[in-house]
């Protein structure tokens, strides 16, 4: 009887489990009858089709399949148009029933905790901005008095704490579910007061440290959830962190960039996602120099393999391309000699400039830009007290129209080559130089000491840069 007992026991349990696994969302919408339905999901900034149903003359429809769907945000679409978004957690048999187009407010669920406590939290929020709409109104208001936006302004800090402890009893209630979850990860982290150091002074730096240690106290990089909401979230979080906490070097970023990888590892979509964020991020940084950590992320991640469960040949070869393309010239690197035909067909090498700083101008006689930048460079060229020589390089092929330009923008004293015309590899493949104007700036030793600047910040870099040079030798001499 043991024995019976014990087998019947795992089927009853194999059953349960076989009749748990995949999804079947019930819904039925009141005032859509005989219409095709259409379920998608977000993925990072992007959405994709997840499932398609037919919707019946009394408005019932179902999504099902043998799957479980990975939890997020996903949503219905009917017509192309986003009908209202619901949540996909770990219960995925669940049935909602609302009325078109009041979808919200007369959303009924059944079978599931995390969409009943996010319609209802909506709701919520949809009645406190309601309550809020007239003090808004006040302060944007020019003509409103000093007393009604003092007023309103007591009221909206009121107001967004009642929403704030709503957000913590639902939290606190339901702490396992993925809009506790949500909720949580767009919390900001308390920092408390900075402790008093042994000289009675306060310590400066804590705040700054303490953020950073519990930056991700309530977000899981490795949560596959966290990149399929409808926001952003999982990239913004990541981006702040980057831009904000870590110091702007190369080596800073790329060394914090490999610790949050080792976490999002756990988990092969979060690992992606979060490569190709970064990958994407520092192709076209913004600072100066950053581009370094895009031939590190290209050597570590995707010429390693690393990537290769989802990254095809053709991409890698793309961004190899664009690294090779990089590496030559980061800040710190040897300049790549260049050698090319000037207007009377002499060749002319960029290794011949003997002055203290050379400039390399990437330009194009057509470029609208270039118009512009350039007798902005000739004006620095002529004021500035800095020993400095120009080496033009005109992207155009013909020669007519570089003579042209240089008796033009009064360029005579420059050494101004043709890039088509050359004795060595393509400009092209050594810098990265693929829009006009662009601008390197280059030491005695022809050492990339800055890249990308415009012509009217030359000035002020040079000068911070030679200030920065002495303060070194000075120390050096002192040590």
């Amino acid at each position: 009887m043991r024995k019976l007992f014990f087998t019947f026991s795992l089927l009853i349990i194999f059953f349960t489990s076989q009749a748990q696994q995949g999804y079947q969302l019930d819904f039925q919408i009141h005032g859509l009858a005989d219409t095709t339905i259409y379920l998608g999901n977000f993925f990072g900034e992007s959405t994709y089709l997840t499932d398609t149903a037919q919707a019946g003359n009394d408005g019932k429809f179902t999504f099902d399949g043998s799957k479980t769907l990975t939890p997020g945000i996903y949503f219905l679409v009917l017509n192309k148009n986003k009908l209202f978004d619901i949540i996909i957690n770990q219960d995925q048999q669940f049935s909602i029933e609302t009325t078109n187009p009041e979808f919200v407010k007369s959303a009924k669920v059944n079978g599931d905790v995390d969409n009943e406590i996010f319609f209802q939290n909506m709701l919520y929020n949809e009645k406190r901005n309601e309550e809020a709409m007239p003090y808004v109104k006040t302060l944007k208001d020019s003509t409103s008095s000093e007393a009604d936006k003092k007023e309103s302004r007591e009221f909206l800090n009121k107001l967004n704490d009642k929403v704030m402890a709503h957000q913590d009893e639902i939290i606190k209630k339901h702490p396992n579910t993925l809009y506790s979850k949500i909720l949580k990860a767009n919390q900001k982290i308390d920092v408390p007061e900075a402790p008093q150091l042994d000289n009675g002074s306060i310590d400066s730096t804590f705040s700054y440290r303490y953020y950073k240690a519990h930056y991700w106290d309530n977000f899981n990089l490795a949560d596959p959830a966290m990149i399929r909401l409808n926001e952003p979230l999982y990239k913004r979080k990541m981006e702040d962190y980057l831009d904000k906490l870590i110091y702007q070097h190369p080596d800073s970023v790329s060394k914090a960039i490999d610790e949050l990888a080792q976490v999002a590892k756990q988990n092969e979509d979060t690992y992606k996602y979060f490569i190709w964020i970064a990958t994407i991020k520092y192709q076209h940084p913004e600072i100066m120099g950053l581009d370094e950590v895009f031939v590190h992320l290209y050597d570590t991640y995707f010429e390693s393999g690393e990537m290769s469960y989802w990254a095809n040949a053709s991409l890698v070869k793309n961004l190899k391309e664009r690294a090779n393309q990089l590496r030559g010239s980061l800040i710190g690197k040897t300049a790549p000699n260049l050698i090319m035909l000037d207007e009377n067909l002499q060749a002319k090498s960029l290794y011949d400039m003997k002055n203290k700083y050379t400039l390399i101008y990437f330009y194009d006689p057509d470029c609208g830009h270039c118009k512009k930048e350039t007798p902005k460079l000739k004006k620095f060229y002529d004021e500035t007290a800095f020993d400095i020589g120009i080496y033009a390089v005109s992207a155009d092929t013909s020669m007519v129209k570089m003579k042209d330009y240089i008796k033009t923008m009064k360029m005579e004293d420059w050494t101004t080559v043709d890039g088509p015309r050359t004795y060595t590899e393509s400009y092209k493949n050594l810098y990265d130089a693929m829009t006009t104007p662009t601008i390197y700036v280059l030491d005695e030793k022809k050492k990339i000491i800055a890249k990308k600047l415009p012509a009217e910040r030359l000035e002020d870099f040079l000068s911070k840069y030679e200030a920065m040079e002495q303060r070194k030798a000075a120390d050096n001499n002192t040590n």
